[in-house]
């Protein structure tokens, strides 16, 4: 799994974890829903309307249509990491919130003021958030916030978020909220807090339209 395109935590690492333990959700039992999360849908219009911005600020950041199509192409499995990232979002907030963590607003705008600073202005951050984590700039100081929730957590618990430690934290959020996937996304390997690909013949591939009139298969 390359994480760095699947979340746009500063999580560099995985736990090295024994066999894991996978849930999935059949259509049948959550229609419409992409995953099930602490019993709280994600829908499938959710995950197509989340996966159309990034796409359209794809499609804006870069206008030459040759390399738009190199994106595209670098960015096939866009719908199912875009579907990890909102699922391990909320894997996190629960840990942070187990921890007793939480994250002011100020916080957050100190943080994108900082990295601002370092990526030569906003525009700057938002471009390099999108090409490096496929974050929509909508939705750059949610993860901001998350990014914050990661570090204070990994403090609290006397490691990083590359460690053991921190991992099992997040297993553990995982197992309370008990997430489901829909089969035609993979499966939630709970252990490692991560979306795996499952065999699923009888399922067929997800295609869903992108923004530019480009189809795209997850």
């Amino acid at each position: 799994m390359h994480r760095r395109r699947r979340t746009a935590l500063v999580l560099t690492a995985a736990i090295a974890a024994a066999a894991p333990l996978l849930t999935a959700c059949g259509s049948d039992a959550h229609p419409g829903a992409a995953a099930v999360v602490g019993g709280q849908r994600i829908t499938v219009a959710q995950l197509e309307g989340r996966v159309d911005e990034i796409r359209r600020a794809q499609r804006a950041a870069v206008p030459d249509e040759a390399q738009y199509q190199q994106v595209l192409a670098s960015t096939s499995s866009l719908t199912r990491d875009t579907l990890h990232n909102l699922v391990l979002d909320r894997v996190l907030h629960r840990a942070a919130q187990d921890a007793g963590i939480s994250v002011t607003r100020k916080e957050v705008q100190q943080m994108r003021t900082d990295l601002e600073q370092q990526a030569g202005g906003a525009k700057g951050l938002e471009t390099a958030w999108l090409q490096k984590y496929g974050i929509a700039p909508a939705h750059l100081d949610e993860n901001l916030q998350l990014q914050l929730e990661a570090q204070k957590l990994a403090k609290k618990l006397g490691t990083d978020t590359s460690q053991p430690a921190f991992w099992k934290a997040l297993s553990k959020a995982s197992q309370e909220l008990r997430v489901d996937l829909n089969p035609r996304y993979g499966a939630w390997d709970v252990q490692k807090s991560s979306r795996v690909d499952v065999k699923t013949p009888w399922v067929r591939e997800v295609t869903t339209s992108v923004a530019g009139g480009q189809p795209m298969t997850s």
